[in-house]
């Protein structure tokens, strides 16, 4: 039996318990993770913690909806057991009716059938399996990639792990943050405290790019859970993007972990140039579904195709 909990009514000992069990466990799903992405999250959860799934939610004008926060590119339905068409409709079916509205991204385990009501298209992601050796995964390597390599090596960049969070997030903030992402400074407070506390439970990772003068110039913030490392978040100065920093940090990462049981996931990207960069690793494109519920009254609907669209723009 599925049961609709409030937040507070939820066990989170339990609930994090079946994230580490579950087939499709991954780091956005730990209570703690989505207390911090998400003001406000009740949940679905099934018999006594054997499948959950997290409903973060929001209240506006006396509406009540599912969204999807940033910094997680998928939730849906985790679960400790085989997950089938049958489970992710009986799960979606007990979204509760108070819920009018939901844009939401399922995770890359669950699936609906063809013509399901709440099918709202599909995400991209981009993911690379490391167990292979190093010299057979840089083989792979577009050429383009193994080109941008060399320049950042021929310009003597060097790569360390012992960057700070804060330069990754002010690079970002000050080059393709200031093209009209949406990100408010709470939202970048929310994933600098996300970072420290990745870092504190030993599952985040930082590789770091300067240039020969020693100037910080580019950053990628990896998080790691259940045998996989998702690129949650990176920033870049203008000087990386002609030195080739990215490429030789993302290679790496990727000759520092080759031949262990780990996929490496790019997070994808609606930019075509970063969909061409993360491919130029060799990596594979990913679906997942995103579901969407619309039971407004007719003349809101235009609004919430407005906001859609903004939060599909980032």
């Amino acid at each position: 039996m599925i049961r609709y909990l409030k937040h507070h009514q939820i066990d989170f000992e339990k609930w994090d318990d079946c994230i580490d069990r579950a087939i499709n466990g991954i780091f956005y799903a730990y209570s703690w993770y989505l207390d911090m992405c998400a003001v406000t999250w009740d949940a679905l959860v099934e018999d006594d913690y054997a499948a959950v799934m997290p409903l973060p939610n929001r209240r506006k004008a006396g509406i009540s909806y599912v969204f999807q926060p940033f910094f997680i590119q998928q939730l849906g339905v985790f679960s400790t057991y085989s997950i089938s068409e049958v489970v992710t409709c009986r799960f979606l079916d007990a979204i509760p009716r108070h819920f009018r509205y939901a844009d939401y991204n399922m995770n890359t385990y669950n699936r609906l059938p063809e013509g399901h009501p709440f099918a709202g298209g599909h995400g991209v992601t981009y993911e690379l399996d490391l167990i292979s050796p190093y010299e057979q995964l840089r083989s792979r390597y577009s050429k383009n990639t193994r080109r941008n390599i060399k320049k950042a090596e021929k310009n003597n960049v060097f790569i360390t792990s012992h960057g700070r969070p804060e330069e990754i997030i002010s690079a970002f903030r000050n080059n393709r943050g200031s093209k009209g992402v949406p990100f408010s400074d709470q939202d970048y407070n929310v994933l600098k405290h996300l970072i420290y506390a990745g870092m504190h439970k030993r599952m985040v990772s930082l590789k770091c790019a300067y240039t020969s003068n020693n100037t910080f110039c580019g950053g990628i913030v990896f998080f790691r859970s259940h045998n996989k490392v998702v690129w949650l978040f990176s920033g870049a100065t203008g000087e990386a993007r002609e030195n080739g920093a990215m490429s030789l940090l993302t290679d790496d990462y990727i000759r520092e972990h080759a031949g262990r049981e780990l996929v490496l996931d790019f997070e994808g990207s609606l930019d075509k140039n970063l969909a061409r960069f993360y491919r130029g690793f060799g990596s594979e494109e990913c679906v997942f579904l995103r579901v969407q519920i619309n039971r407004l009254p007719l003349l809101l609907k235009p609004f919430a195709n407005a906001y859609l669209y903004l939060r599909r723009a980032t």
